[in-house]
């Protein structure tokens, strides 16, 4: 598991070090083409890419690895051949990355690839890289959490005093807001809401003690509410564009072993989510707490929202 780990976080160092220099860089705003996901690739996400795929040749090309731009891509000899993939995000936070602020990230995460379908679950090491900053968070599952900087999760219940952040990214600004409307509104004096624009750095903040909590609730509003689909493939220019595998299979990891309650947004357990996937059946809700007085509190506030925009709806 060492061997594993270390190669996890040379990867997440290389592709930092790779990214950094173009942070801010007007270049970087250039689209490519469109990822496996649905969403717009930047020039600075080709560049990374590349890295990536050079890294892998190099130092582990029997790894199977998937990844937001190319799905997944076999090893050397063939996914037969591949005990283990690799699930990376180059940089979770393009659009911060683009404009030279910190929320942007580089996510790696292993799992044994088995039968080719693992979930969530099988996840064994999640690394995640500040690229700015340069802090560093490795997890391993049932072995702890290991940062640049202690933990230091806030023991704050009080909704009115929480610090907190979503992300509006691809999500219909109208409907999305009703469903948050009353956390924005209880919060919005005595604590604060943030639009960060990573879904890593925002899961990572609640282990600083900088937030109390995360909450995107985009896929579970589309269960509970069908007809709000197409307002995500209307912002989202066809696709339904929230947090896939890739966005948050290490944070969550890194959450779960540093000691934050994590689950989707209406409670349940991401264990048995697919890990490899991209697209609206493979994406996922996400609401972490500091604690778990929070959490349900937060859980609560959020099927209450989604029955406000059923309301609206009908």
């Amino acid at each position: 598991m060492s061997e594993l780990r270390d190669l996890c976080v040379d990867l997440a160092r290389v592709l930092a070090d790779r990214v950094r220099p173009e942070l801010g860089a007007h270049a970087a705003r250039a689209h490519g083409q469109i990822g496996v996901g649905g969403d717009v690739t930047f020039r600075i996400d080709e560049g990374a890419e590349e890295e990536l795929a050079r890294f892998l040749r190099d130092r582990a090309p029997h790894l199977a690895w998937y990844s937001e731009d190319q799905g997944l891509i076999a090893g050397a000899g063939g996914i037969e051949a591949s005990d283990t993939v690799l699930v990376v995000d180059p940089i979770d936070g393009t659009r911060p990355a683009i404009a030279g602020f910190e929320a942007a990230c580089v996510s790696v995460a292993a799992a044994p690839l088995g039968d080719g379908r693992p979930v969530m679950a099988d996840v064994s090491v999640g690394v995640i890289v500040e690229i700015k900053s340069g802090r560093e968070y490795v997890a391993v599952r049932g072995e702890g959490l290991t940062s640049t900087d202690p933990v230091r999760l806030s023991p704050n219940t009080d909704v009115s005093r929480l610090f907190w952040t979503s992300g509006y990214r691809g999500r219909p600004a109208r409907e999305l807001t009703e469903v948050l409307a009353e956390l924005i509104d209880a919060s919005s004096v005595g604590g604060g809401y943030f639009d960060l624009g990573s879904a890593c750095f925002n899961s990572m903040t609640i282990l600083t003690g900088q937030m109390d909590a995360y909450v995107d609730p985009g896929p579970v509003m589309i269960e509970r509410v069908p007809a709000v689909r197409a307002a995500f493939e209307r912002v989202g220019d066809g696709a339904v564009l929230n947090n896939s595998p890739y966005d948050v299979a290490a944070a969550v990891l890194c959450l779960e072993e540093g000691g934050a309650v994590v689950t989707d947004c209406a409670g349940r357990s991401l264990d048995d989510r697919p890990l490899l996937g991209s697209g609206h059946d493979f994406q996922m809700s996400l609401l972490a707490a500091a604690n778990a007085e929070l959490h349900g509190t937060l859980l609560a506030e959020v099927e209450a929202g989604i029955e406000r925009l059923r309301d609206r709806l009908a």
